[in-house]
Parts: C-alpha cells; structure tokens; sequence
C-alpha cells in the first residue's frame, strides 16, 4: 500500500491540486525532475554495464557472481529512487522484503563440501531471480528517455513558460509517481507473505527443535532413569537370590514399583507427544480428559460434524492443554469452559475462565509461545483478560479435511 507524509492511513495518496503560485510541493516536484536527468544517466549507465558485463562473462566461473552482486547494487538503486520519491514527490512505498536464500540450511550435517555447494547455488538462483532487482533493471533502462524529456520541458519552463509551468510539473510528475508505484514497489500482498512465511518458519523451527529437547529431557531425567535403577536393583536381586531369598524378594518386589513408575513416565511422555485418545476418539474425548485434570471444574462443548486433519487436531489439542493449565496454575477460577466449533473454513477453540483476569501475552504464562505457534500455522490468538476477569482466549486454526496434507 502507498500513503502519502500528510495522509498515513493511506486514504488519500493523490497530491494537491497544482495552482499558478509556486508553492513548496511545486518547487520540489521541480527539482525531482531537474534531478530525473542526472540520477537516470547514473542507473541507465549502472545497469547497462552490470547486464552486459554479466552475460558477457557468464561462460566464466565469475559472470553468474558478479551479475547477482549487480542486482543487489540494483536492489539499492531501486531503494534511493523510493526515498527520492518520499522526499520530493510526497508519496511512501513500502520497503521490498528482505532477500532470503530459498533452500538455506540444506546439506547440514552432509559434510561440508555438499552443504556448501548447495547454499552457493541457492544464493546464486535467489539473487538472479530476485523479482524486485529486475524491476529496478527495467525501471532504469525506461526511465533514460524519459528523463530526458522531463528535464528539457522543466528547464525551458523556468525560463519561457514559467506561469504554467506547475500544471506541467504536476502532470510529469504524476507520471514519475506512477512509474514508481509500478516498477519499484514490492509486490505487496505476495512480498508481504513471504517474509511472514520466513519468519514462521523459524517459529516453527524453533518449537520443533524446544519439543525435541524436552523429550529427550523427560527420558533421560525420568524412564531412563528409573530404568536404569530397575536393572541395577534386578541385578543386586539376581546376586542374593541364593544366600538370602527373603532379601531377594524385596528388591525384587522394589523393582515392580519402579516398572510400575517407568511405564506411567512413559505414558505421560506419549501423552504429550501425541495422545492416544486424540487419534482413536478425537477432540471431544481427548479435551474431557484433560478437563478432568483441571484443578477446576472445565465444561467442554464440541461442535464439530467431522474432524480435522491430524495435524490441525493436534494442535487445537495442544492449545487447550496449555490454556487449562493456565487456568489451573494461575487463574484462581471457580469455573471454566471449552469451546470448540467450526466457522466456514476455520477451526476456532474458546476457553473461558471465571478467575481474577490481568493474563498477559507478556505476563510469563506461555501466551506468547502459544500466539506464535499458532501464527506459524496460519492461525490467530486473541486474549481478553480485564483484571478481575473474566479471561477469554479464542484460537483460530486454518480447517483441513482430514486425510489431506
């Protein structure tokens, strides 16, 4: 979206009207124009060279560097012609999003030789088919001409036809707006979606690398463990078994409970990783179970006519897992209940508390983590949460038939 230094929001992106009278706008829309001819001949000359050279030499092993390192001088170019713009033509662009290797990380672990080779060329296709350098190319390459048109006119202007000279500056000008929009703004909506797509993958990245670590974390401190004791005390078991049966069968009855313990540890493991209940009775089963955990009384309503996909399943479980326990540990609720319905082609979960409210995105309750999770999948998080309550938190979840990918 463009919007104008006097209209933020964008409702207004025209510029004011001209008149006879050399206003400042005017007198800038001049010296954009007088400066068309020499910042073209810099960016004509630029790209010319960068191109040429580039194809030129692209039988060598430098020509495809070299002609990525010119589209990213391109890419700056293409920068200073939008700040020219905000300055003297009073209209703002939003900035391109940033340039993102596609296939970054690819041959971790592979050696270094294949991981290295693979990120080369990865850099190298995403500089040549960056969409916004090739713009800025094309923009330089039209502009030449035009500028020199633009600077006779404004030059002989000042000097023959001075009282009309600000219609004609705002009909160039207008026309350098447009040329500007056109050819130099990203494109916004897909731009916009790519950088949120990159920065959600790291989101993603991230709770899957936290996830791992946590697993790995509960075995070793918890089944691992007591496993571990189990066979030691087995063994110690084994040695007495002839000289003292009665001691025998005490370690032996000992490592009963702790085969008990280990099996119950790894239940809850597999619980959190994903229940069994989910996937064999789905939402409305698998949230009265952890209701029943609650520490208050949670009544759980599902709405639903046929279930999600698996993964989209999984995670409104594990949202409303999360949002429980907040309620158990720092709610000081009463009552709560759990809401989960279908809206067209969304999933939303909606868990209310009747405790003393103040909950935070910020408040150290895992709100945070859970808004980001969710957006990493497409999804939405409100939180309202006035102090002294009630706390409502309604997560929305992109719908997937199940069975699809």
């Amino acid at each position: 979206m463009t919007v104008s230094f006097d209209d933020p929001d964008g409702k207004n992106d025209r510029p004011p009207p001209a008149r006879f009278a050399f206003d400042r706008q005017t007198w800038k829309e001049i010296a954009h124009l007088l400066a068309n001819l020499p910042a073209s001949l810099v960016g004509f000359v630029y790209v010319v060279v960068t191109v040429s050279t580039g194809a030129g030499l692209s039988v060598t092993v430098i020509g495809l560097p070299w002609l990525v390192l010119g589209l990213a001088g391109a890419r700056l170019l293409g920068r200073a012609e939008r700040a020219r713009a905000r300055k003297l033509l009073g209209v703002r662009i939003d900035e391109p999003s940033r340039l993102v290797a596609r296939g970054r990380g690819r041959g971790r672990g592979q050696g270094q030789g294949p991981g290295q080779s693979g990120g080369l060329f990865a850099r190298l296709w995403t500089g040549l088919s960056d969409p916004v350098a090739w713009r800025t190319v094309l923009y330089e390459f039209i502009r030449l001409p035009w500028s020199v048109v633009t600077f006779s006119v404004t030059l002989v202007g000042l000097f023959a036809f001075w009282p009309v000279l600000p219609f004609v500056a705002r009909g160039l000008t207008n026309v350098d707006r447009a040329m500007v929009r056109g050819l130099l703004s990203p494109s916004d909506e897909l731009e916009r979606r790519i950088a949120e797509l990159e920065s959600d993958r790291g989101v993603v990245v991230d709770t899957a690398a936290a996830d791992l670590r946590r697993i790995e974390r509960d075995l070793h401190d918890g089944a691992q463990a007591r496993l571990v004791a189990l066979a030691m005390g087995l063994g110690l078991a084994k040695e007495k078994l002839l000289e003292d049966p009665d001691a025998a069968a005490v370690m032996v009855d000992e490592a009963h409970g702790e085969v008990k313990l280990a099996l119950q540890e790894l239940r809850d493991l597999a619980r959190g990783i994903h229940p069994a209940i989910l996937t064999d009775r789905g939402l409305d089963a698998a949230l009265s179970s952890i209701a029943s955990r609650c520490t208050v009384p949670v009544k759980v309503t599902v709405d639903l006519t046929e279930r999600p996909a698996a993964a989209i399943e999984g995670i409104a479980y594990f949202t409303a897992s999360e949002l429980l326990q907040n309620v158990s540990k720092h709610s000081a609720a009463r009552t709560a209940s759990v809401d989960v319905w279908r809206s067209r082609d969304r999933l939303l979960i909606q868990v209310t508390d009747d405790g003393r409210g103040g909950a935070s995105l910020d408040g150290g309750t895992g709100m945070s983590g859970l808004a980001e999770r969710l957006g990493a999948v497409d999804g939405l998080f409100v939180l309202e949460s006035p102090v002294g309550g009630p706390t409502t938190v309604t997560a929305e979840l992109p719908w997937r038939r199940r069975g699809t990918a």
